[in-house]
């Protein structure tokens, strides 16, 4: 399935920091406390962007372990490479690109992460398969990805200003259903779990900039609902004019992102 997506640097991690500031719960705690990882072992953390769970890896196990993080985007990769070096944390970055061979040998890794990212793959069950193929006997694949109510507030409010259909988003579209099963169709063992944060915003501007890096003219998911750069402004006009009122009433916004957990056991 190829999936027609870009996202800009400066929008995944805008998403990032307000996930961060706003939300309730810490989701790197959670999945930390479910994979009870050891001492020494050897990660692969796919689609690893700017390097985050790699860092939460690292500081978790106290650097006792060998961790390899790869991903597509050079300018993400960048970021990672000086992150680490800044923060003294001893990881390796490759390019890897999950669409295709994964340039790493049989049986190496004791666990796999692929964080917010396997929905963008265009073909499932070959992703799944290459991950299958690095980890060692009894190793574990993690995922997490959005479920199908995930982010309800979001979508309500978007529908509301817009008087359209919401796009099938990649993630909450097929997480739970078509990824689940291509996984439980490879692993031996799957462990499903649900993690639910609130984001509650006491304004509106944090809300607007979240559905801005989120819909913008860069992330091609949306363009069911404009067409031109006025469009999206007006868009984004009308969202703003809902969200206010919204908060009006509620005197807050308060979006919960429901993800899904899966533990894999090969």
């Amino acid at each position: 399935m190829k999936i027609n997506y870009q996202e800009t640097t400066n929008d995944l991690l805008t998403r990032i920091d307000i996930h961060n500031k706003y939300g309730g719960r810490n989701i790197d705690e959670w999945m930390l406390d479910l994979l009870k990882i050891q001492k020494g072992s050897k990660i692969l953390d796919v689609a690893c962007g700017a390097g985050k769970q790699v860092t939460s890896f690292y500081n978790h196990l106290a650097g006792n372990c060998d961790i390899t993080g790869g991903d597509v985007n050079a300018d993400l990769l960048s970021q990672a490479r000086q992150s680490t070096t800044d923060n003294k944390i001893q990881a390796k970055f490759i390019d890897l690109n999950f669409n295709q061979k994964f340039p790493l040998d049989d049986n190496q890794f004791d666990l796999l992460s692929c964080c917010f990212a396997i929905y963008y793959s265009e073909d499932i069950p070959f992703t799944i398969s290459e991950m299958h193929r690095v980890l060692k006997p009894g190793g574990r694949l993690f995922t997490s990805g959005p479920m199908p109510d995930n982010k309800k507030m979001f979508y309500d409010i978007i529908r509301e200003a817009t008087h359209k259909t919401i796009p099938p988003m990649p993630g909450s579209s097929r997480y739970g259903s078509e990824i689940l099963s291509a996984i439980q169709a490879r692993f031996s063992k799957v462990d499903v779990n649900i993690f639910e944060n609130p984001l509650t915003f006491d304004s509106v501007e944090p809300f607007l900039s979240y559905t801005r890096a989120s819909i913008s003219e860069d992330r091609k998911l949306w363009n069911s609902i404009f067409d031109t750069h006025d469009d999206f402004e007006q868009v984004m006009k009308n969202i703003e004019t809902v969200a206010k009122a919204w908060f009006a009433r509620d005197g807050k916004l308060v979006m919960t992102k429901v993800v899904g957990g899966f533990v894999a056991t090969k």
